[in-house]
């Protein structure tokens, strides 16, 4: 086992945990000591996940950073967190909560607080949204809905290969609960961003992005103003929601090693 600083790389809806083997074996290299743990509920595989979609069902953001939260428990140190989509809403829970040295949310799915809905975000998440029962659900999305989701900056013909390798249902609660968020004053979706003692926060936006526009990270980082931690913005101009397993991957991984190596980490 490396010697370095644990990493836990949390996955967003719509993608299996082994989507971040390719970080995990570059953050081997680099010192730390790298592991993806997926959401309650998870199956082991990619087919399994696709072939029981019941066992993904109905987990929300509660159940979720309750999961994560007992396996850092088991840990000898607090982890830096590495989040994407929706799992980048969960590093920044936990790091609120106190419970990692950093976090670094990737396309963050929106927290409580957070005003913009850019038309792009809400044609992303109609697969989830056009039926109310779907809540208690797991949806799965179409190569066409993943390629506008995920792929629309890269050639159709990769968004279908990124499709088929990583693309299982995904759960509609934690969607449903961070769309009330601004309307329920005990959202799960609520962080402490108030937090003066956290460890370092990085937000990294995609300028391409449909599922999490620029807009959204943009007014995340706002929420952030009450607080003297160290919280900073990288924007990648061309990339879109699947900055983290599309072809420019390493981009983004070598951003976030050297922006964890500048603060110290």
């Amino acid at each position: 086992m490396s010697t370095g600083s644990t990493v836990l790389f949390i996955h967003g809806l719509w993608l299996h945990a082994d989507s971040w083997q390719p970080w995990i074996d570059l953050f081997r290299e680099a010192g730390y000591d790298p592991a993806a743990p997926g959401w309650p509920g998870d199956p082991e595989t990619v087919e399994e996940a696709r072939a029981n979609p019941e066992a993904i069902a109905d987990h929300g953001i509660d159940d979720i950073v309750a999961h994560y939260a007992k396996i850092i428990g088991g840990l000898d140190a607090p982890p830096i967190l590495v989040g994407h989509s929706f799992g980048g809403m969960i590093a920044q829970k936990l790091l609120g909560q106190d419970l990692a040295a950093a976090a670094i949310a990737i396309d963050a799915a929106q927290i409580k607080g957070v005003l913009p809905l850019p038309l792009s975000a809400l044609r992303s998440t109609l697969p989830v949204f056009k039926n109310p029962t779907n809540k208690h659900k797991a949806v799965s999305l179409t190569p066409e809905q993943f390629r506008y989701a995920f792929g629309n900056a890269i050639p159709e013909e990769e968004s279908l290969e990124l499709f088929t390798r990583w693309a299982i249902p995904a759960p509609g609660k934690p969607l449903f609960e961070a769309a009330a968020a601004n309307f329920d004053p005990h959202s799960p979706a609520k962080v402490n961003t108030a937090n003066e003692m956290r460890g370092p926060l990085l937000l990294i936006s995609g300028g391409r992005d449909h599922t999490v526009p620029e807009t959204v990270t943009r007014a995340t980082l706002k929420q952030y103003r009450h607080s003297d931690a160290v919280t900073d913005l990288i924007d990648f101009p061309d990339r879109a929601h699947s900055l983290t397993i599309d072809h420019g991957w390493r981009e983004v991984a070598d951003t976030c090693l050297s922006w964890l190596h500048r603060n110290g980490l």
